[in-house]
């Protein structure tokens, strides 16, 4: 029934498409018009359409005139003009979709048009790339069309300080890394002033091999941490003991699930060789932890596969692209590990200070839209958790590369043989090739091999990437073989060198298929851009991880029936559609693990959005003293309403009442009219409480003077949520760590999850508020006059800030509130300040 409707109707793909169609038919239509124009005249339309848009009317009655504008601007400033596929996939991204095109369609120009409607609004536009250099490619080569049509473009990048980020961020167009936004949204939520924010509001993102970022990346959050005070010496001692443990006997690895855990021989050794009796012991916790987290270092991850070692560090390497990705870490220890394995200095374990997925950071723009060449296989996922609609644009020319069915052999060494036999044909012939690897180990290897048979090639991979733009342009020329260790994001084109096009284009060889069919499609789609011929071909061995963990033995049979003799490769449609169902099932796999990831972050999303926003308003807020005087009253019924009421109220005593206050609010409660006690009510309680309470922070404010009284909330304010939030999470880790166990006592981990962190999250918004207003009562100012070396006048002045300063910053020496580090804290706790706000 559904292909007889697909048939009468149409996909819904092609009625998009024929829908879109009128959008460029206007675009088309508007283009003899527009190449009569001045320079002058088309740059000054930008300001007419913002006027239009201004007086009320819509970015799409305005969609066909822009983009017949920013077409001829690129067609007069960078030599290009879109064609009529490009103009479906800039409609296809303004309306908040995925343009699926092909690799050498011309994306980063596609970009152009979506970008440059948005910008009309001055709401501010971000275009996410994958890497810096691609971020500042496409900014200094697209920024040529925005300048000319007076927008204004920005990057944001590694190394930038706060104001070149807030400039950048201003801008109406901003290029940048996922990791750059994402990290730079979470430092703003970190920040003590309002002038020092450097994003503005979400508004509009444009991300680029979006598959790469919002699939691939979901998995790993954004972590800002500090170090935790904790010792690295138990990960040496542990990591002593894992060459004495053999895999079977003390442990069992699951490849599939990408688990290790111990048997009980295992346990006996490691207590034995550790001197602990019973590692299962609640005291023995931690050291479990570090065996667990050892074991997984020496049994799943892999050295120039997982990570690599580079200037005595432990280097990740991203198992999508291939790139080496400093400054990242695995948490809960497995990175110390790691180091410990490799005899490393092994880095402090870290503290969570803020944290957020890369799938609850993009959902908080107004519009999100992403590119890329591969999104068909997760348009599920990607309409389920984003959203997000999957359009598939027809290329420019007609697709002519040819796909050869995979080629599979019993062993590693055959299939290698084989490959490096095609290599040196093709060589030979002047067919230039491309080879896809899985991870650094198989590039180097297969380098080797052909180093052996004299065949002069190109290795592109984490260790090599200095020199990935130069290597990817040039692997289309004559005689030119590359081997490549993933090629997601690449973003150089491949073209064909003179004379390749007659010996068939460029040749796709694939060494292993990969666990997701994106990464295999990306690889071939480097071959056949813009209707050049290409081929290619995957060689696969029993031996693969992918088809001896799912499927191995089965294909194996149909080789023994066979009888298939030593470096004789089967072809079938059957074998290929096997190996095709063994990555359907690995990548439903992988989307129930990133579903199960989100479904947690959520619950911590919905309390992080509530921390940043009223982290922000105190920001921003002009005075928080409504809010304060909100505290004081809450706290002044939680005063009023503790106490048991009773006819008589026999056990109620203004002494009780004096005390509580005092606990409280850090004052003696004046003694009531005596009418009060003998008509005690609650809330005629609370209200004595609140008016005392509020005529004492009059006074001090009276006292220390208004403009310096709102520094002070506002200090006090920021300083005890961040204290508290960070606290919070680490409790919320903790409960999330232990809660898969409430599975085997028939309960929803999840719910549990839910309802505890929720308990806990209301538990510290409580603490919040009492910790402030204690605060607030406590403090007291204490001036110093300014030190008598500095030219300018003596003044008293109010100066807060929050303790750690910005790295390159001269401190400067003013009048300010100073307490010295071995001062009792004005807090009034009886500690030193060192030890208590300090």
């Amino acid at each position: 029934m559904a292909r007889l409707l697909t048939r009468v109707f149409g996909s819904r793909n092609q009625r998009e498409l024929k829908r879109i169609q009128g959008y460029v038919d206007a675009v088309n239509a508007l283009e003899p018009e527009m190449t009569e124009l001045e320079d002058a005249v088309l740059a000054a339309k930008t300001e007419f359409f913002r006027e239009r848009f201004l007086s009320g009317e819509s970015l799409e009655s305005l969609l066909p005139e822009a983009f017949a504008v920013a077409r001829e601007a690129s067609r007069r400033v960078l030599g290009m003009r879109h064609f009529d596929c490009q103009l479906i996939g800039g409609v296809a991204l303004h309306e908040g979709g995925i343009a699926e095109m092909k690799t050498g369609e011309g994306k980063t120009l596609v970009a152009t048009l979506a970008a440059y409607l948005n910008a009309i609004t001055g709401k501010g536009v971000h275009v996410v790339t994958v890497n810096d250099y691609l971020a500042r490619r496409d900014a200094d080569w697209m920024g040529k069309l925005y300048g000319f049509l007076g927008l204004s473009v920005g990057i944001v990048v590694h190394g930038m300080d706060d104001i070149q980020r807030r400039e950048a961020y201003g801008s109406d167009i901003t290029y940048g890394t996922n990791n750059e936004f994402g990290f730079d949204y979470l430092r703003d939520n970190m920040k003590f002033h309002s002038q020092t924010l450097a994003q503005r509001d979400l508004n509009f993102a444009i991300v680029d091999e979006v598959d790469s970022i919002l699939i691939d990346e979901a998995r790993t959050p954004l972590i800002i941490s500090g170090p935790a005070e904790k010792s690295t010496e138990l990960y040496y001692s542990v990591n002593l003991i894992m060459p004495a443990l053999k895999e079977e006997r003390d442990y069992l690895v699951d490849e599939k699930a990408r688990t290790v855990s111990l048997t009980e021989e295992g346990v006996a050794r490691v207590e034995e060789l550790l001197k602990t009796p019973n590692i299962y012991e609640p005291a023995n916790i931690e050291v479990l932890h570090h065996v667990n987290q050892a074991l997984k270092a020496y049994a799943l991850f892999k050295r120039d596969a997982d990570y690599i070692v580079q200037d005595e560090k432990v280097i990740i390497v991203d198992e999508f692209t291939g790139r080496l990705m400093p400054g990242r870490r695995y948490s809960e220890g497995l990175h110390q590990a790691l180091e410990a394995k490799e005899g490393v200095p092994i880095e402090n374990e870290n503290q969570t200070l803020a944290s957020i997925t890369f799938q609850n950071y993009f959902r908080m723009y107004d519009k999100l839209a992403g590119m890329t060449g591969t999104a068909e296989t997760e348009a599920a996922e990607f309409k389920k958790i984003y959203g997000l609609d999957v359009l598939s644009i027809p290329t420019h020319k007609p697709m002519v590369r040819m796909d050869f069915p995979d080629v599979i052999y019993k062993t590693r060494n055959e299939k290698f043989k084989a490959v490096v036999e095609e290599i040196v044909q093709l060589h030979k012939k002047g067919q230039p090739v491309l080879v896809g690897t899985i991870n650094i180990d198989i590039s180097e290897y297969l380098s080797k091999l052909l180093a052996k048979r004299n065949v002069p090639h190109e290795v592109l991979n984490a260790k090599n990437h200095q020199k990935e733009a130069e290597i990817v342009s040039m692997a289309g020329q004559k005689g030119h073989v590359t081997i490549a260790t993933n090629m997601a994001g690449r973003g150089t084109d491949i073209v064909l060198g003179e004379g390749v096009r007659e010996l068939g284009g460029l040749h796709i060889l694939g060494t292993e298929r990969h666990e997701s069919r994106r990464i295999d499609n990306q690889l071939r789609g480097r071959s056949g851009r813009q209707g050049d011929p290409g081929s290619s071909r995957f060689y696969l061995s029993l031996e693969d991880d992918l088809l001896r963990i799912f499927g191995g033995e089965r294909i194996g049979k149909i080789m023994d029936r066979l009888g298939l003799e030593e470096g004789e490769p089967i072809e079938h449609g059957l074998i290929s559609r096997a190996i095709e169902n063994s990555q359907k099932k690995v990548e439903g796999h992988n989307f129930d693990i990133r579903k199960h990831i989100l479904e947690y972050d959520d619950v911590m999303n919905q309390q992080r959005e509530v921390i940043y926003r009223q982290r922000r308003e105190a920001l921003t807020s002009g005075s928080l003293k409504p809010s304060v005087l909100e505290m004081i009253e809450e706290l002044s019924e939680n005063i009023a309403y503790s106490f048991d009421y009773h006819p008589g109220h026999d056990a109620i005593s203004w002494e009780m009442i004096k005390e509580a206050v005092e606990r409280r609010f850090f004052f003696q409660i004046p003694a009531p009219e005596e009418d009060l006690m003998d008509n005690l009510l609650p809330e005629v309680l609370s209200g004595f409480i609140r008016d005392a309470a509020v005529r004492v922070y009059e006074d001090k404010e009276s006292l220390i003077g208004e403009e310096e009284m709102r520094q002070l909330e506002r200090f006090i304010v920021l300083q005890t949520v961040d204290g508290m939030w960070k606290d919070h999470l680490l409790s919320m880790d903790h409960l999330k760590d232990g809660i898969g166990l409430r599975g085997y006592a028939q309960q929803n981990p999840l719910i549990i999850y839910k309802k505890e962190g929720f308990a806990m999250f209301q538990d510290m918004i409580h603490r919040i508020k009492n910790e402030v207003v204690g605060l607030l009562f406590r403090v007291q100012i204490r001036r110093e006059t300014e030190l008598d070396s500095l030219p300018e006048p003596k003044q008293d002045k109010l100066v807060f800030s929050h303790g750690k300063h910005d790295e390159g910053k001269v401190p400067v020496r003013r009048s300010e509130v100073k307490v010295g580090r071995n001062d009792l804290c004005p807090c009034g706790s009886g500690k030193k300040y060192k030890k208590c706000c300090g």
